[in-house]
């Protein structure tokens, strides 16, 4: 009896050890089986992470509708022993419906969601990023439509930018990057020297022709908070520019398009 008892203790105890309580957002759901759907999570504590809402599609589900994307959730996940994790309870902390609801602005936060999964794919947690993740969706909220395109949104923009720096990829706006020279004209972008370049460098590479007012409207978007970049006035020839300089960095650095961003 002792033994039966103390069999289920650790069962209960080991039971208890795989399953997390973390906040998260869900960048993407993908329908599974008959009422299941996998999320692609990225959490707080544990960055990327995939999981199965096991009936989430039935219409009596206690939290189906917690789990649309770009919800900003408190999830529960039990780690079995597979690579899907299940979800087995769900907090929601921010539906931002006001995003999902209008056609612009859901377009704009999908941008954002799938730049996210594609550059952050490990199971490793990064706060900054999480953090500039939920301040971004908090901000689409009330965001007007700033760009004819969604793609050219200032807020979407400048928070691709944001991500390639914490990433890694973050491109060398301020001098040649090729060259070093300062006080030359840059005029296109090398993924492979990893910036912008002048004149005579560009005309040896295989550069990404950019305008000087569209390098410096990319400069702007970095130094300026994602509060402020949906307020910010980008001239079109800018915002191409900038689309431009984040979509070669994708292919060159993750080898990946955005299929959100050919929509």
């Amino acid at each position: 009896m002792l033994s039966a008892y103390a069999d289920l203790s650790h069962a209960y105890t080991r039971s208890v050890a795989r399953t997390t309580k973390t906040e998260a957002v869900v960048l993407r759901s993908i329908r599974f089986g008959e009422a299941d759907r996998v999320l692609h999570l990225y959490t707080l504590d544990r960055g990327r992470v995939g999981a199965v809402a096991k009936g989430v599609r039935k219409t009596m589900s206690r939290f189906g509708a917690r789990l649309e994307p770009l919800s900003h959730v408190e999830v529960m996940l039990h780690r079995g022993s597979g690579e899907l994790q299940t979800v087995t309870g769900v907090h929601l902390l921010h539906p931002h419906h006001a995003a999902r609801e209008e056609y612009y602005r859901l377009s704009v936060g999908l941008i954002g969601a799938e730049a996210m999964l594609r550059l952050f794919t490990e199971q490793e947690a990064n706060p900054r990023a999480f953090t500039a993740l939920t301040r971004f969706l908090d901000l689409l909220d009330e965001a007007p439509q700033a760009a004819e395109r969604p793609a050219l949104d200032p807020l979407v923009l400048s928070f691709q930018l944001k991500l390639l720096w914490l990433s890694g990829y973050l491109p060398h706006l301020t001098s040649c990057a090729e060259c070093g020279a300062a006080d030359a004209t840059l005029v296109g972008y090398s993924p492979r020297a990893g910036g912008a370049v002048c004149g005579a460098c560009a005309a040896q590479s295989e550069a990404l022709a950019l305008s000087p007012e569209g390098i410096r409207a990319m400069e702007t978007l970095l130094a300026t908070p994602l509060a402020d970049a949906g307020a910010a006035t980008l001239s079109e020839r800018s915002a191409r520019d900038a689309l431009r300089l984040v979509q070669a960095s994708y292919e060159y650095h993750g080898g990946f398009r955005l299929r959100t961003l050919s929509a």
